[in-house]
């Protein structure tokens, strides 16, 4: 078995009297795109800033690539902080060419790099023009080419999709997934479930600095199925929808235009809500029990609502 990109055993950071992260353990595999999700508060920055000892650890173990994070190992790692910081007064090409030469990259081949990613994103226009000349949302995409211009083993991207429209979202998206047909190592944290469930294949859930689930994103679906029911309703009205809700088998209803997803109750028999129903004269067009999609995941593990998809963070 291979080495894992990264891996963190019990790691504790404290701050004052609040515990950010709390004997976390996380492995993420080598070529793996692995979401870390969590409301705000839940340790996922702390965690990214502790593995890139940005901050020092409490306690616990930390290593990428198989070795404590110093600066050799740094350089084989681009990192998308959620706080952008860019030289404003320098040139959108020149502070792209600072950067790759400090993580050892020469002028003469960061520039072909420098320029294939400008034409990428769309900037290839703006490579002599400031900085703070660009918007909020250019600026993003220049700093996410920083991140990934010196070609790195390892890509931690920190809520790298705020502050972009959801046309540059998507464009983000199928940039990550090149990186991963690459078969870079992708590490990001995000509040937007869609994402993680689009593009990830392994994700760590944390609620207080401690993760609640953990795994590859299809085995944590199946192992909270069963308790999930998927109903198409037809026709679909108010007295309906209402009757669904008041069941006593329901425990939570997400609603999504005439179909919805329901959570059981502890020891519900789907089938006795299904008789319910069809008694109560529901129109049904489907009723199955489901996997749970990701974000039904994480309303049950961490008891509150990610941000939708397209929502700025």
């Amino acid at each position: 078995m291979s080495t894992p990109a990264i891996e963190i055993r019990g790691l504790r950071k404290v701050y004052g009297d609040t515990v950010a992260v709390d004997g976390l353990d996380l492995v993420v595999p080598r070529g793996s795109t692995y979401a870390l999700l969590g409301p705000n508060g839940s340790g996922k920055t702390t965690t990214i800033r502790t593995l890139l000892r940005i901050q020092e650890p409490d306690s616990g173990t930390v290593l990428v690539l198989g070795e404590p994070p110093g600066p050799e190992v740094r350089d084989r790692i681009g990192y998308l902080p959620e706080e952008r910081g860019l030289y404003p007064r320098m040139k959108v090409r020149e502070v792209l060419t600072f950067l790759a030469e400090l993580k050892g990259i020469s002028p003469r081949v960061s520039r072909p790099r420098i320029d294939g990613w400008l034409e990428r994103v769309g900037l290839a226009a703006r490579a002599d023009d400031l900085v703070q000349g660009l918007s909020k949302g250019m600026q993003q995409k220049l700093q996410f080419v920083a991140a990934v211009v010196h070609e790195p083993e390892i890509v931690i991207l920190d809520e790298p999709f705020s502050g972009l429209d959801p046309i540059n979202q998507q464009a983000l998206r199928e940039i990550v997934g090149e990186l991963r047909r690459a078969e870079r190592t992708i590490l990001f944290s995000t509040h937007i479930i869609e994402h993680a469930e689009r593009l990830c294949d392994h994700v760590t859930i944390l609620s207080r600095g401690r993760a609640v689930v953990a795994g590859e994103v299809g085995r944590v679906k199946r192992e909270h199925g069963g308790r999930h029911v998927g109903l198409t309703l037809d026709p679909w009205t108010p007295a309906a929808v209402a009757t669904v809700h008041a069941a006593p088998e329901v425990a939570s209803v997400r609603e999504d235009g005439h179909a919805l997803e329901l959570t059981l109750a502890d020891g519900a028999d789907p089938r006795a809500l299904l008789a319910r129903l069809v008694t109560a004269g529901v129109g049904l067009v489907r009723f199955e029990v489901v996997e749970p999609s990701l974000q039904q995941v994480f309303i049950d593990r961490v008891g509150t609502k990610p941000i939708e998809e397209g929502a700025l963070v």
